[in-house]
């Protein structure tokens, strides 16, 4: 099978074009730099190749799909800093990628009879209550622009396509890019103490765990929306927190509190990221690992 993946300077779709090499896929994955830079060494995409994309530029998205005509899209490519997306000056920007880049990718879809699989977010719902959100829930109201844009891009390709996943993600950490395990370990060696909020709750999602199930996603015909997480229940960052600073021995003090009295975030954040996960067994995927086994492998790998 052909596949296109998008974003692949990041750290979903550098995973997701290695996993799919790896089964013997042909591979193409593109961003918007001029080159592809992987991990650290810049070391190049493993058996794949790379294709200069701007998501933005729909003349450019279907001249590129046409000419590659992959059998499959993973649509990772997306604008994800969440507090810098309330800019007023940057607000047409997420649009474009969000919104735009993901109809205009879905429109190529359509024209090359290729099945896509998108990204989105446990952002595209409100956040309230403690029930844990089904895939198939449509009780939307984002609390943040971010939010906003990815659901647009949700509804784009639901519009668009008969042959969709849509697969919600929340909290990833990766090798290829900045994540909350990287930047809590940097405060943690310079700080005795930080302060981390306890009252929004979730699951993190390891990228390199997700990037298999999304592949196995992608050789079916199971449509679709789903959740997706790694296992091992829900907690706050709080917690994740404790658990990345007991693994690595740092003793830093870790303080719980609220959102409200954390108070650096621009954006709104749901204090309800529990996002329900059974569907994919019902349909026949495997669960992720449980998060502390990936937060185990994922500090050995980055060596952190």
């Amino acid at each position: 099978m052909k596949v296109l993946v998008t974003g692949v300077g990041g750290q979903l779709g550098h995973d997701c074009v290695n996993e799919l090499a790896g089964r013997g896929h042909a591979v193409i994955g593109s961003d918007i730099q001029s080159s592809y830079s992987g991990v650290a060494d810049g070391s190049a995409v493993t058996e794949a190749s790379y294709v200069q994309l701007d998501i933005t530029d729909q003349a450019a998205v279907h001249k590129v799909i046409a000419g590659i005509g992959p059998d499959a899209i993973i649509h990772c490519a997306a604008w994800t800093a969440v507090d810098a997306a309330e800019d007023e000056k940057n607000k047409p920007k997420v649009e474009a990628i969000n919104h735009l880049g993901t109809r205009y990718m879905a429109e190529a879809a359509k024209a090359v009879d290729a099945k896509m699989l998108y990204l989105s977010t446990d952002y595209v719902f409100d956040g309230k209550g403690q029930r844990p959100w089904q895939p198939d829930d449509r009780d939307y109201a984002p609390l943040n622009f971010y939010g906003q844009t990815k659901l647009a891009g949700e509804q784009a390709v639901s519009d668009i396509l008969d042959r969709f996943f849509i697969v919600r993600i929340a909290w990833v950490f990766g090798l290829n890019g900045k994540n909350f395990v990287k930047t809590m370990i940097n405060v943690g060696k310079t700080h005795d103490t930080v302060r981390v909020v306890n009252d929004q709750i979730g699951t993190p999602t390891y990228t390199f765990d997700l990037a298999r199930l999304l592949a196995d996603m992608i050789e079916t015909e199971k449509y679709g929306y789903y959740h997706a997480t790694n296992e091992g229940g829900y907690i706050s960052w709080y917690d994740f927190c404790c658990e990345i600073y007991r693994q690595c021995g740092l003793k830093t003090k870790v303080v719980p509190v609220t959102t409200a009295e954390y108070g650096l975030s621009m954006a709104a954040r749901p204090f309800n990221s529990r996002l329900d996960k059974s569907k994919l067994i019902e349909a026949g995927f495997k669960s992720l690992p449980i998060w502390q086994d990936a937060v185990s492998r994922y500090l050995k790998e980055a060596k952190l």
